[in-house]
């Protein structure tokens, strides 16, 4: 994630959005304005400050320390690798000028991924880059709703300051940021989106106790007449996490091979779900 600010950021002159790209913002109105060279990771610091606190209340101790972590290191990484150089050479610093003469576009797509990728990395290994992916989270454990998408109308509200303070352009780019980071992370992390699993099988009780072994998750028992072949058939009904729907199919198969399985997107929720808490 910092190196990321420092070569494609950088050289498309974008702004992230989120906490970030609000650091980045202030830093460079600073500059500009009175002549104040703030450090990134000090503005980046204050600004997590109050969310983290709130997801430590509500989230969980290890989630949101883990996650303070992260925020932490690239912080000081941000600041770090504009002087750094590995082999005499400074990375960032190149591939800036590589960048440079070609369409910001490119700079806005393959900076979108970076981001994306390291905020999956991060979502992964219970934590997250902090900012508004603490909203995020904390939208997502209490209602158990997908927020990416609301957080990226929230950075559109900064990237409108930007267009106000700087170029139309700059904000427009860092909108095609933001929108790759936002579709990437929904394909690469699905651990707050649901799966609907029905599954027709002959070994009912062997499939449920897959379901509840893997996932902690129940399910309904139906029974019904085949249309076919005239014979009962049985109906397992159950709501997973998607990131499981993977694992559980193959165990199912294992289990029985003639069962037939229709995962459906589950659009919307209520009622008891159980997901694991994070600390």
């Amino acid at each position: 994630m910092a190196f990321n600010i420092n070569s494609f950021v950088s050289a498309g002159g974008l702004i992230p959005g989120g906490f970030t790209g609000l650091a980045l913002l202030i830093r460079e109105v600073a500059l500009l304005s009175g002549g104040i060279r703030l450090p990134f990771s000090l503005i980046l610091y204050i600004l997590n400050a109050v969310p983290a606190i709130i997801c430590f209340r509500s989230i969980g101790r290890n989630f949101t320390l883990y996650s303070c972590l992260m925020v932490l290191v690239s912080g000081f990484l941000t600041d770090w690798i504009p002087g750094a150089e590995i082999g005499g050479v400074n990375v960032a610093a190149a591939v800036i000028e590589f960048l440079r003469p070609h369409d910001i576009l490119l700079s806005s797509v393959f900076g979108g991924l970076l981001n994306a990728v390291s905020i999956s990395l991060c979502l992964y290994a219970d934590a997250t880059s902090g900012g508004t992916d603490f909203i995020a989270i904390l939208i997502a454990e209490k209602y158990r709703k997908d927020a990416w998408n609301y957080i990226f109308a929230g950075n559109c509200v900064i990237l409108a300051v930007a267009a106000w303070l700087y170029s139309l352009d700059r904000a427009l780019y860092s909108i095609i940021f933001q929108f790759t980071t936002t579709i990437t992370l929904s394909l690469l992390y699905r651990g707050y989106q649901q799966r609907t699993l029905l599954i027709i099988t002959g070994k009912p009780d062997e499939i449920y106790t897959l379901i509840r072994e893997k996932t902690n998750h129940a399910a309904t028992l139906f029974k019904g007449v085949g249309s076919y072949e005239k014979v009962e058939r049985v109906l397992l009904y159950s709501v997973v996490a998607a990131n499981e729907v993977s694992g559980l199919m193959t165990a199912i198969k294992q289990a029985d091979e003639k069962a037939f399985v229709n995962v459906l997107k589950t659009e919307q929720l209520n009622g008891r779900f159980y997901h694991r808490r994070r600390d």
